[in-house]
């Protein structure tokens, strides 16, 4: 049986190294994509020297795509996409050109590599297409363009997942919502905050599960119920910083 080979996109983010260094634990090859490749270099000396890597422009869909096509033939193929690629800001005057670039990369960019990435499965007739998507899709924030990019990369991914059925072939969609991890710890919350190998294990083991929808970590589904349920003269009364 030859090796399964897995593609990350958005190398350059650290929850993806420590997936990339825990898949090639596994002994899954590795196909790469990044902003800045030589930012990647400490991560590759930890890596088997069969690891490939393509430099990406997420603000040009076409460069987008046709770095994953040529990664995705140089690899014979793959059994698996991740994408991890996201944009925010804080400005609270809610400046068009933050917003515009959160949406060229969550939305544009994203939507691009997704269906790219289906293309290829769907064509290779198999395979698993996950997103690292966020809790923050579910309702409106004070980062408007942010919560909305997500709730349409969640949407997005749930469109591709019946698509793969009435095409009638096995590709898995996963979304795979995070919370405000990096934002809680930054608050000094450490009963919210979890390390990025806790993060990616979990993230692991919802991937071999194959689960459409997964909260990571798991406690955030809790979060997410509460939050759904809460009226609306409650929920915009929500204090930010």
């Amino acid at each position: 049986m030859s090796q399964l080979s897995a593609i990350i996109i958005g190398a350059n983010a650290g929850l993806s190294q420590t997936l990339a260094q825990q898949l090639a634990a596994e002994g899954i090859r590795l196909g790469l994509m990044a902003a800045n490749l030589s930012a990647l270099d400490s991560l590759l000396q930890q890596l088997p020297d069969n690891t490939l890597c393509s430099e990406i422009d997420i603000f040009d869909p076409t460069q987008c795509r046709q770095a994953l096509n040529d990664l995705w033939q140089q690899l014979e193929g793959a059994q698996l996409v991740i994408i991890n690629t996201a944009a925010n800001h804080q400005e609270l005057e809610l400046p068009w050109e933050a917003d515009k670039m959160v949406l060229d990369v969550n939305v544009t960019g994203f939507t691009a590599l997704a269906n790219g990435a289906f293309a290829l499965f769907r064509d290779q007739k198999y395979g698993q297409l996950a997103a690292i998507t966020s809790i923050a899709g579910e309702r409106g924030g004070a980062s408007s363009a942010f919560h909305a990019s997500k709730a349409f990369q969640q949407n997005y991914l749930q469109g591709l997942r019946l698509h793969a059925q009435r095409l009638k072939l096995p590709i898995t969609i996963s979304d795979l919502r995070l919370g405000y991890i990096d934002k809680m710890q930054a608050r000094g919350s450490k009963a919210w905050g979890a390390p990025l190998e806790v993060v990616s294990r979990q993230i692991l083991a919802n991937l071999k599960k194959a689960k459409a929808t997964s909260y990571v970590t798991r406690r955030w589904r809790i979060v997410s119920w509460i939050g759904r349920l809460l009226p609306e003269f409650i929920y915009n009364k929500r204090k930010y910083r």
